[in-house]
């Protein structure tokens, strides 16, 4: 890929710091990007009820109103993430943004069921594009150290806001109307590619042509979709249906297809050798833990709320504010902490915070007080997630080459919106399962509570991964520096560059 950078004396530098305002305004651009992405994915499950009895949807499809926007989310995120390495950063990010806001106005507007679902995996389609586009415009713009952590911390930070101030504004704007929670992001959107046409760098040199792996894009896609979708489906089927097992074998087979085809390729959509870097390995499960016990968290503080406490949307969303809140206001102070503590002391730290925030909600009762039992649980998990959601995305692009930043990007994205799909599908069957279809107070709670148990092992298993890298970079700072002998150019050592103006 070609690298075209600004070596005058007046160009303003990366490496450093202090930042031009067009750096500035370029970091904020991309980040409501990610905020937009984000709250999407959480921010629909407030409005379900209201969208459910304005277009009369019965629940199995009412579930599609957020399954069809995980599924475009998670299945194209591969996809996604290679097409802005090839294509263009820009010209991805873009294209995807006003398809983003295009959809987001659909949504609002149709009164039928079936329109709603196809503009929710349109939208899901287009986040599939900005949040790898996105994520390597930034560590391909900002040196690798203490300037790209800094970026990185603000821009995930917003991510986690997002995803975690979903439920609040839900509530919100759903005590207003539902449609509002579908318009609201369209004048934001639009802002938002006003202020990208204007600030974004243009490429000097067009992207180089690497080639493309049909094959791979084929199968690589395939595979995340059908799985994202018989995960979704399994609980309606049944988990041992002859429908679901057969679903879960064709996966199988498309994987092998896909890792197959990867092996192969001049040019792969994956380069499988990217998982020999150990920060991204771990990264990625770690990713697949954190959000998916949060997506079955939220599922389940959601119901409990709503349906046994008998909260209305906007009491929820207050109630859930302090968690969103603190992650917000943590923004501007990531960066000099990771900085200074480093990822691989950071992760543990968070992971055994949203531990702890999902353990202490199983002493959930028919008579759970707030201050004893919600606001502790939001005040860990906003903590968590501030330490942890930044880090996991600085540890999945630490030391990855320039033209394979969009990769590693994608890759991490999939394993969030994966993670998120399949755990949730878990929690589904937990809560059916405990509660035997009885709407009793009693019955209710014999499903959250093993929903609960299985989120908090997620997330131990999340802690678990993290915890193996904290204790491979103390034998790392233990050891003399020398210069990793791997196969692949991104072990080379960062140097400090100026701002990049190509993208790749």
């Amino acid at each position: 890929m070609t690298t075209a950078t600004v070596t005058s004396p007046d160009a303003p530098s990366t490496s450093g710091l202090n930042w031009t305002p067009r750096l500035w305004g370029t970091l904020l651009v991309l980040c409501a990007a990610m905020f937009l992405d984000a709250l999407d994915v959480s921010m629909v499950g407030v409005a379900l009820p209201s969208i459910g009895s304005e277009l009369h949807l019965s629940t199995s499809t009412l579930q599609w109103v957020v399954s069809g926007y995980v599924l475009g989310y998670g299945g194209l995120l591969l996809l996604g993430g290679r097409a802005a390495d090839l294509l263009g950063r820009r010209r991805v990010f873009l294209v995807a943004l006003g398809v983003f806001a295009a959809a987001s106005l659909i949504g609002g507007l149709v009164d039928d069921g079936g329109l709603l679902i196809a503009a929710r995996f349109l939208k899901g389609v287009s986040a599939a594009f900005t949040a790898p586009a996105g994520l390597s415009i930034i560590t391909t713009t900002f040196a690798e150290g203490p300037a790209r952590n800094r970026a990185l911390s603000i821009y995930t930070t917003c991510g986690a806001s997002g995803f975690s101030l979903g439920l609040v504004l839900s509530g919100l704007l759903t005590s207003v109307g539902w449609r509002w929670t579908f318009l609201m992001p369209v004048p934001v959107a639009l802002l938002a590619l006003l202020f990208a046409v204007r600030l974004l760098p243009r490429p000097v040199e067009e992207p180089a042509k690497g080639g493309y792996d049909v094959l791979g894009a084929i199968t690589g896609t395939a595979t995340v979709l059908l799985l994202v979708f018989t995960v979704t489906e399994a609980q309606g089927a049944g988990w041992l249906s002859l429908r679901t097992l057969g679903s879960l074998v064709v996966v199988a087979a498309l994987a092998a297809a896909f890792l197959l085809a990867e092996s192969r390729a001049a040019h792969p959509l994956v380069r499988l050798g990217i998982f020999r870097n150990g920060s991204v390995a771990r990264a990625n499960i770690v990713a697949f833990a954190m959000a998916g016990a949060y997506g079955g968290f939220q599922f389940v503080v959601t119901l409990y709320l709503q349906h046994l406490l008998g909260w209305s949307a906007l009491e929820m969303a207050l109630g859930l504010l302090p968690a969103g809140a603190f992650i917000a206001f943590s923004a501007p102070f990531m960066g000099p902490i990771v900085d200074r503590f480093g990822t691989g002391r950071l992760l543990p730290i968070g992971l055994l915070a949203l531990v702890g925030a999902f353990a202490l909600f199983l002493r959930l009762d028919e008579h759970s007080s707030y201050p004893v039992l919600v606001l502790p649980s939001m005040l860990l998990l906003g903590v968590g997630f501030a330490l942890a959601f930044p880090s996991v995305n600085i540890a999945a692009t630490d030391g990855v080459a320039d033209e394979e930043q969009g990769l590693a990007s994608g890759l991490v994205n999939t394993a969030i919106q994966v993670g998120t799909a399949v755990v949730l599908a878990g929690v589904t069957a937990m809560l059916t399962a405990g509660s035997a279809g009885g709407d009793s107070p009693q019955a209710q709670l014999d499903g959250y509570r093993p929903a609960l148990v299985l989120v908090t092992a997620v997330a131990l298993i999340g802690l678990a991964v993290a915890a193996t890298g904290a204790l491979v970079d103390r034998r790392r700072r233990a050891t003399p520096v020398s210069v990793p002998d791997y196969d692949y150019p991104s072990a080379a050592p960062s140097v400090a560059r100026t701002e990049v103006l190509t993208e790749r």
